[in-house]
């Protein structure tokens, strides 16, 4: 079952990120993105996968350039999100055959991205525009996957889905630094568990 939602972890500290997958993965988001602003971040992304292997779809963010795409695929990442559309990137991802969700805003980002081969388009921020945004670009370029980034919350989610996004990504909506640093991972795991009920209502699962 797909349950429709990334999990962006950023954090201050890598040594938590491992009891958050865990507590993400009891609360039924698989799908989670290591950020390169972590301390460690290939280090992580390497512990997780072995840790989890198959159960959890470990990926990394905020990349920017080819070398920290390539690194972070041969540390175990399964795809790999960009704030911005850089080609480039998305061309290395496409060598590896690894997804990548190219980050873009406007209708000319999201067919660039698209053009360029972009699995996904990360639609960031997606909290300026909402759902309503995400409808008028669909509209001419039904094609285009888009996954909204930034203002994903458990109240928003079911209006970005029927607004035709494929996913959801959410970050500190999700994983906030107040849950990482009190190691509440109770609370992420239902706050997790929300989400995903959230997403299969919208979708009419």
């Amino acid at each position: 079952m797909n349950p429709g939602i990334v999990a962006i972890i950023r954090a201050d500290s890598s040594e938590q990120l491992i009891d958050a997958a865990a507590a993400l993965y009891e609360g039924g988001v698989t799908a989670m993105e290591i950020t390169m602003t972590t301390p460690n971040a290939l280090q992580v992304i390497t512990e997780v996968h072995k840790k989890f292997g198959d159960k959890v779809l470990i990926g990394v963010g905020s990349v920017l350039d080819t070398e920290t795409a390539r690194l972070a695929i041969l540390a175990g990442a399964e795809f790999v999100v960009t704030p911005v559309t850089r080609p480039a990137v998305i061309q290395l991802c496409n060598r590896y055959a690894k997804p990548i969700a190219s980050g873009a805003y406007t209708p000319t980002e999201c067919l660039t991205a698209h053009e360029s081969g972009s699995d996904f388009v990360k639609l960031f921020p997606a909290d300026q525009g909402g759902p309503t945004h995400i409808k008028n670009i669909l509209a001419p370029m039904p094609m285009l996957r888009i996954i909204p980034t930034g203002g994903v919350t458990v109240d928003t989610a079911a209006s970005f889905i029927k607004a035709g996004c494929v996913a959801l990504a959410a970050g500190s909506s999700l994983v906030s630094k107040e849950v990482l640093k009190s190691r509440d991972w109770k609370k992420l795991s239902e706050t997790a568990a929300a989400f995903v009920s959230a997403i299969r209502a919208a979708r009419g699962v």
